[in-house]
């Protein structure tokens, strides 16, 4: 009777668990819609004003755009965006392994690298190998363009004074609920554009430096809030993944339990009769 009682232990702690699961899942799924309609929305916005911004960088020399300065690499600053809660599968692990191994490289050319983790689970793990010089766990709690301006303000302030090189950021691009993308994107400085149809020959209305002081500075800030609205819906689509397939194994594992469970106590119950019935035996012999 012992094994019955442990097994019946066993199929009550993964009913728990199972419920628990699955109303994560279905938590997950309620903010992914949410998230990934931010994203969809702001996706075409950020990506016509880079590519914009991209192609009018053409236009400024060095000297009249900071953002656009390419200097020998001796310290380059990587923001990877993890989450500040696990249980979301591969997510987070994805965005770590890629920033260490971003590092090793540079520190094989002898470029100096240092962090600023935007997530909890980012800043502890990386914290043990790599400079951590700042890190933001509200930033990706609740991902708000204020909270994207100001990082992304910090950082083009370090980048124009010289103190890096370039700013690479490390993130999870969202597809689908299924499907997150690595994404390794050079925030700073700004990319040349590829294929030059253009030429950079362009009347400016307003002035070039209005278009410097405004424009490029909000281009940059979008792409950090692009990359923290993607970081947000890759979580919840990793997450819910990640709870369906764990309420799937609960399931699976409970049923064995039930099964397991009903033959032992039918194997008991027969071990029983079988007593009863050689114990009246014996009295009748």
């Amino acid at each position: 009777m012992a094994n019955l009682k442990e097994l019946r232990n066993r199929i009550t702690s993964v009913s728990s668990t199972m419920q628990i699961t699955s109303a994560m899942k279905m938590v997950s799924a309620a903010k992914l819609k949410r998230a990934q309609d931010a994203i969809i929305q702001m996706r075409p916005y950020a990506q016509k004003l880079s590519h914009l911004m991209s192609n009018v960088n053409a236009s400024f020399d060095d000297s009249e755009n900071p953002y656009a300065i390419e200097r020998p690499l001796n310290k380059v600053l990587v923001i990877p965006i993890t989450s500040n809660r696990g249980l979301c599968g591969g997510f987070n692990s994805s965005v770590i392994k890629r920033t260490l191994a971003m590092a090793s490289a540079f520190d094989k050319e002898g470029v100096e690298v240092e962090v600023y983790a935007l997530g909890k689970k980012g800043r502890e793990m990386l914290a043990k190998t790599l400079n951590v010089v700042n890190s933001d766990v509200d930033a990706v709690a609740t991902v708000t363009f204020d909270s994207a301006k100001t990082i992304a303000e910090a950082v083009m302030s370090k980048y124009s004074e010289g103190s890096y090189d370039r700013v690479v950021l490390v993130y999870n691009q969202f597809k689908n609920a299924a499907v997150q993308l690595l994404q390794e994107e050079t925030m700073l400085p700004i990319a040349s554009p590829e294929s030059e149809q253009s030429n950079g020959d362009y009347i400016f209305d307003p002035s070039k430096a209005q278009l410097l002081n405004e424009l490029i500075p909000s281009s940059i800030k979008s792409q950090m809030f692009k990359a923290l609205l993607d970081s947000q819906a890759s979580e919840q689509g990793a997450r819910m993944t990640a709870m369906h397939k764990a309420t799937d194994n609960a399931t699976d594992l409970r049923d064995g339990l039930k099964l397991k469970y009903n033959k032992a106590r039918q194997a008991a119950i027969t071990n029983e009769i079988l007593e009863i019935v050689g114990g009246a035996e014996a009295l009748n012999g």
